[in-house]
């Protein structure tokens, strides 16, 4: 049985059996408060590739104080459909029934997402599973694809969930986050890749997980996969926030805020705070309320100007400690997914107010999920995280962090930072 403990560094819960052999990749991570236990979610490969993918696998740990044990590694055998592999593991939690709601998508065996794209058919289902008992069983195999998607289906390329954790908004709406290569229009031709863009959208269920319906696509930007949270307006209302691997040549993140719960994202724009390496990475952000003893941080300079995302210019009353704060996972070079950072921003309505990275993991890092712990005045992250000593993708470690400890690296962060970064958010 596996033990890691808070400031203890990482530990390892699914490692590759050789090189270019059996390997475990996309991790997804969902804490559940009522039974302080993390369920941590993978692909099982027979190789690296996304092409050998096989089922689902899940590791559950029983959170004791700043302690995490972790049991055994289980297959997920009902979270299967015949001849199609399983890819994308995106859990979440509604908090009424304590039900665990785990979306992934099911890809025909040996079809590839470039040649979907290529010739513009889709071989991918969307499905879900569920459990009532925090994991220890699971129903079987539901396929939302006609429900979902329809008629509109000859005009998706491909699809995919998450991957990562989806949410439960304060209004109780759960919400999946979501992409799609999206065929704009058919060209003489036999291949559609040339009309064919990504966006990103979510899922969502206002009744507990009975239903499910979708959201408009987000549409100014080539954006695939993401990750949402919610986050707290000056006013007090909630704002749903997106972060979306782009993939233009931009080499940064894509951002944009919903006023309806997620059903449309608009003013989607690029972050050059957080940047991606080429052919971008998937990568993980969750909200928080900070500590009061933490507010400190959040707080302007006197005098200092910002741009409101949603046109309103922050008063000294956003910047109090109940406001929700943003911390974002994701490899911190522009070259090549290396440096697993941990990104901190304490205005998430406002522009530019990321501060500079804490390096969570040295070296070859690659997909990431976060997941926040608040039990009373205790607040922690744990973040489950794709690394490597020659490769991202020899193993999925697990570490488990404190507020304390994060805003303490942060802070020694940015006074070893040099000044250009800061005088680009002024």
């Amino acid at each position: 049985m596996a033990v890691v403990q808070a400031g203890s560094g990482k530990v390892t819960l699914f490692s590759q059996k050789k090189r270019g052999g059996l390997t475990y990749r996309i991790p997804a991570l969902l804490y559940l408060p009522p039974e302080s236990a993390f369920l941590a979610f993978a692909e099982e490969r027979s190789t690296p590739r996304d092409q050998d993918a096989t089922f689902l696998v899940m590791r559950r740990g029983r959170k004791e104080g700043a302690s995490v044990q972790w049991g055994p590694q289980e297959a997920l055998t009902k979270a299967v459909l015949p001849k199609y592999r399983t890819m994308n593991p995106c859990p979440v939690y509604e908090k009424k029934s304590a039900t665990v709601f785990l979306f992934f998508i099911c890809v025909l065996d040996h079809v590839t997402t470039h040649y979907q794209i290529l010739m513009g058919k889709n071989a991918v289902r969307l499905c879900y599973v569920f459990s009532k008992d925090g994991g220890r069983s699971w129903s079987q195999t539901i396929d939302l694809t006609e429900q979902m998607i329809g008629g509109n289906l000859k005009n998706w390329a491909t699809f995919g969930v998450g991957p990562g954790h989806g949410v439960q908004l304060s209004s109780g709406r759960l919400v999946i986050p979501a992409y799609t290569y999206y065929i704009h229009k058919r060209c003489f031709c036999c291949f559609s890749f040339c009309c064919t863009k990504p966006h990103s959208f979510t899922l969502y269920s206002d009744d507990g997980g009975q239903n499910w319906a979708r959201g408009q696509l987000l549409q100014s930007l080539r954006t695939t996969e993401c990750q949402v949270a919610e986050v707290t307006h000056r006013d007090n209302r909630q704002v749903l926030y997106i972060n979306a691997r782009n993939s233009s040549r931009d080499h940064c993140r894509a951002e944009a805020f919903s006023l309806d719960d997620g059903f449309l994202f608009e003013g989607s724009f690029l972050c050059r705070e957080l940047c991606e390496p080429p052919h971008g990475c998937q990568g993980s952000v969750v909200s928080f309320t900070p500590q009061p003893e933490s507010s400190d941080l959040g707080r302007k300079e006197e005098g200092a100007k910002s741009t409101h995302l949603l046109g309103v210019c922050p008063s000294s009353a956003s910047l109090k400690s109940n406001m929700s704060w943003l911390i974002f996972s994701h490899p911190t070079s522009r070259r090549k997914r290396v440096d697993l950072g941990i990104y901190l921003n304490t205005s998430p309505l406002e522009r530019g107010c990321w501060k500079p990275p804490w390096v969570l993991n040295k070296g070859p890092s690659g997909y990431s999920d976060l997941a926040v712990c608040e039990e009373g005045k205790s607040l922690m992250f744990a973040c489950l995280f794709e690394c490597g000593v020659c490769s991202p993708y020899e193993e999925i470690a697990f570490q488990l962090f404190s507020d304390v400890e994060l805003l303490k690296t942060v802070r020694e962060t940015e006074t070893c930072m040099d000044s250009p970064l800061k005088a680009r958010r002024t």
